[in-house]
């Protein structure tokens, strides 16, 4: 059976930023149909953000209680790793999105499961996975939101290895005895924290020098030493050469630049994302099929004014916060051309522009301690030609945080523009540290001067103190 439906908009990819873009065509009134091929709520609900958080709450909640006098004594047991995994199914719904379908039901959006393709301009084309056909049209927008899949590198024996990417790791309902995790990445530090908390022997590997690259260089100090100093090894400037696994379910073996060995139970591959673009019709519009896709700032595709790109599948920020921001503003641009009006507020940071993306983008990573971002680091600014100065604080310094936990293992560092006095980063590391952020974000996105944080007076004692340190250092 093929059915031919025309709505204002189609949706092709129904994770947070596909729910996020039917979410705001839908409030401005226009019919919205979103194409989905596995459960509505996407990677982050099911294999990502939530499973690994709900992995990750209890391992950080029992670290910051044995920092706490009086109270170390009394949770220095083992993790009941069954209930961590009840915790975790909980959250993911058992993996069934009957709430998704519950809250498309109720704001009068229209699901099609199913596979999606584009079928030319303003067309998608859906076949379910029994067997109908669907041509959708869209009279105003077509929106991509397909987002990324974990990439395996091809390596000697990765294929009979079976490794686990970053679904296994989140989703596993038993902890191995040995896991080897190469890669250096978000994924790899936090699941190198959940399951080494869990009962496994982790070794991480890593090419580079260090955890989190992309973060100041103390950030990924801190919490290798921390993996290091709860039983996990980390060894970093290694390479993967091959990997070998014994018969169906033994042990795996990944053999390193030099032949150097190492042995696993299991094997994760953290070793980056690529976009999910291989196979949803980018030929049929002059695109190329297995790219990201390039997008202006209002996540419209250039050369093609009904066609957009929102979340990681575009490549400006692969972070699920971010993609549901795109959303925000790619539903505003859209709704206002099908109201047959131009986008006016296209300026910095102006309603129809998504500026954070590149402005102030914060990122929390749940180890322990935690690791949270936003803006530019040091070395981000300098390359940008920023004239900068960065200021460090020993976050375990602030009466908040030794209060907090003894001890509190943790740094701060902003990073100020010298020549408008306003922030372009800051960092913080340490327990708790990913609820510092926003006031950092808020911050960097309203470039508030130097002189006007100085009368943002943080409350006593809180770990939030830190802001008055580290604007105490600057002013010397």
């Amino acid at each position: 059976m093929t059915e031919a439906v025309e709505y204002d908009v189609v949706v092709l990819g129904g994770g947070p930023a596909g729910e996020n873009i039917v979410d705001r065509t839908r409030a401005a009134g226009l019919t919205t149909a979103l194409v989905e091929s596995e459960l509505v709520g996407g990677e982050c609900s099911y294999w990502a953000c939530i499973p690994s958080k709900a992995l990750l709450r209890p391992v950080l909640a029992r670290a910051d209680a044995r920092r706490v006098p009086g109270l170390a004594g009394a949770v220095g047991g083992a993790l009941d790793a069954e209930a961590v995994f009840a915790h975790r199914d909980y959250w993911t719904g058992n993996w069934k999105d009957d709430g998704q379908i519950d809250w498309l039901d109720s704001i009068g959006a229209h699901l099609y499961r199913g596979h999606g393709r584009l079928y030319g301009t303003r067309k998608v084309a859906v076949t379910s996975p029994e067997g109908d056909h669907h041509v959708l049209t869209a009279r105003h927008a077509v929106v991509i939101a397909t987002g990324t899949r974990a990439v395996i590198p091809e390596l000697p024996g990765i294929a009979g290895a079976r490794p686990w990417t970053s679904r296994e790791a989140t989703s596993a309902r038993q902890a191995p005895e040995r896991l080897l995790i190469v890669g250096g990445s978000v994924v790899a530090a936090e699941m190198a924290t959940a399951w080494q908390a869990l009962g496994t022997r982790v070794t991480v590997l890593v090419r580079g020098s260090g955890l989190l690259p992309r973060m100041e260089p103390f950030a990924g100090e801190l919490v290798a030493e921390a993996l290091r100093e709860a039983g996990a090894e980390i060894r970093t400037d290694v390479a993967v050469e091959a990997v070998v696994r014994d018969g169906a379910t033994g042990p795996v073996t990944v053999v390193l630049e030099g032949g150097e060995t190492v042995e696993g139970d299991e094997l994760l591959m953290a070793t980056g994302r690529a976009p999910r673009t291989d196979d949803i019709g980018l030929d049929t519009v002059g695109l190329t099929p297995g790219d990201w896709i390039g997008v202006d700032d209002s996540c419209r595709v250039p050369g093609h004014d009904w066609l957009y790109a929102v979340g990681d599948v575009n490549h400006r920020a692969l972070l699920t916060h971010q993609g549901k921001y795109q959303a925000r503003i790619a539903g505003a641009v859209i709704a206002a051309r099908a109201a047959g009006e131009e986008p006016a507020d296209t300026g910095r940071w102006g309603a129809h522009t998504a500026t954070a993306d590149t402005a102030a983008l914060p990122q929390a990573v749940f180890t322990d301690p935690e690791a949270a971002a936003v803006g530019l680091s040091l070395a981000e600014a300098q390359k940008a030609g920023h004239r900068v100065r960065a200021v460090d604080y020993d976050l375990g310094k602030v009466s908040g945080a030794g209060l907090y936990a003894d001890p509190y293992p943790g740094r701060a560092r902003m990073v100020v523009d010298l020549d408008r006095e306003v922030l372009l980063g800051a960092t913080f590391v340490g327990p708790g540290a990913a609820e510092l952020l926003h006031a950092a974000t808020i911050a960097v996105a309203g470039e508030v001067p130097i002189s006007r944080l100085w009368h943002a007076v943080p409350a006593f004692p809180t770990v939030s103190e830190i802001w008055l340190r580290l604007l105490e250092a600057y002013r010397g």
